[in-house]
């Protein structure tokens, strides 16, 4: 429960941005073009998509929790980047540092997880991960655009980012303990999944295997993606796209909450489900369900439509996030579980990058529903490889015989 409430301080620092940063580029520093206001996001998923693989690899050589103290360090100078940056090569640069953060605490707190629960509630453990760790992104998202919204852009919203800073800091030094010995027992007895999932892979092959090679393995990767790349979308273009309809900031900033909301919620449920009913099923109808709800923000034009989207769009990401993790967690083998979860993690977070870059050229070319629609028909395409690709029965297999 202490890794718990970590990560919804490593949420709640990420989500000091959602609502702000797309309009502090819009009306502090002037940027016309959507591809030069994105990106902080293709900063910040090129960053956080590196530190991801290291953090594994740390983890592994030096223990869960020197990493996780070292992640919250680097976060230090963030609020004071955001609050002062007299220019947006500033703010780039904060979510750059910000990004290096992310990777090391997240990634750090999935694995601590994962090396405490066992193979038969991984997807619940997972659930309660990422559910604290949106609702700490969707919580801080409403609340920074009120404050935005009574006080100014700056520095009042970057205040709070300050605060999460200052006591996940704490709380990780202070309470949190080391769990890499609970991952090397786990080792000692486990059965793997199939052949070429054994002990004893170099980075290599870990790396080669969960991006390419594992049916299971490479559809989670790719999934992973995809599913970064629609949210980077949500994060730099639908605060763009609300405002210039007409809606105030408070309701911007509720439709920039709703879907980090919706979706940190039903991880409460989702991650759990998985574990009964398999993570294949989840995995692709929640792409599919995400694939719809970008099409109705598309053709939407009020707060009503965008809100139903918005809810939509959630549940849909609710399905997938925990899952995913889950779904590596069935299949590596926990000596290099921690390297294959920075790995897909590598990929996932990738996605933010992909995602600005590609939906801030369509958005500049053709407008912001061409690039939604886009991204919404690339969803749906993944979720079909999931289909098609995907073992259905690793989370069985994994458990632990005798």
């Amino acid at each position: 429960m202490l890794l718990v409430a970590v990560n919804a301080l490593v949420g709640g620092t990420l989500g000091q941005e959602r609502t702000v940063l797309p309009l502090l580029a819009e009306k502090v520093f002037h940027l016309d073009e959507y591809t030069s206001a994105l990106t902080y996001i293709l900063a910040f998923g090129l960053a956080k998509a590196v530190t991801n693989y290291f953090a594994g690899t740390f983890s592994d050589r030096y223990g869960r929790k020197p990493v996780l103290v070292a992640g919250w360090l680097i976060a230090l100078p963030v609020p004071v980047l955001l609050i002062y940056g007299p220019s947006w090569g500033w703010i780039v640069a904060a979510n750059v540092v910000l990004g290096f953060s992310q990777g090391l605490t997240w990634s750090t707190t999935v694995m601590m997880k994962m090396d405490l629960v066992g193979p038969e509630r991984r997807g619940l453990a997972m659930g309660l991960n990422e559910a604290a760790g949106y609702l700490g992104v969707a919580g801080t998202a409403l609340a920074t655009g009120y404050v935005a919204a009574t006080f100014g852009l700056r520095p009042g919203p970057f205040l709070l980012g300050a605060a999460f800073i200052a006591v996940g800091l704490g709380l990780s030094v202070l309470t949190i303990r080391e769990t890499h010995h609970h991952a090397k027992a786990e080792a000692a007895a486990h059965v793997p999944v199939h052949a070429g999932s054994q002990a004893g892979l170099s980075n290599r092959s870990v790396f080669t295997l969960t991006s390419f090679r594992d049916r299971s393995l490479s559809s989670v990767s790719q999934a992973g993606m995809v599913n970064n790349l629609n949210d980077g979308l949500a994060w730099g273009l639908f605060p763009v796209l609300f405002a210039a309809a007409g809606l105030s900031i408070e309701r911007v900033g509720i439709l920039a909450a709703a879907y980090p909301a919706v979706w940190g919620a039903g991880q409460l449920v989702t991650g759990a489900l998985s574990d009964r009913t398999g993570r294949k099923p989840l995995i692709a109808g929640g792409m599919l369900v995400q694939a719809l709800a970008l099409g109705m923000v598309a053709f939407g034009n009020d707060f009503r439509s965008w809100l139903a989207a918005a809810v939509l769009l959630g549940a849909g990401t609710a399905m997938v996030y925990p899952t995913l993790l889950a779904a590596i967690g069935d299949v590596a083998h926990p000596e290099w579980r921690a390297r294959s979860v920075g790995i897909y993690r590598l990929w996932r977070d990738g996605g933010f990058a992909v995602g600005a870059l590609l939906s801030g050229l369509i958005a500049d070319a053709y407008g912001i529903p061409a690039a939604v629609l886009t991204v919404a028909g690339l969803t749906a395409l993944s979720g079909f490889i999931v289909v098609i690709r995907m073992r259905p029965a690793d989370h069985i297999s994994s458990r632990p015989t005798g």
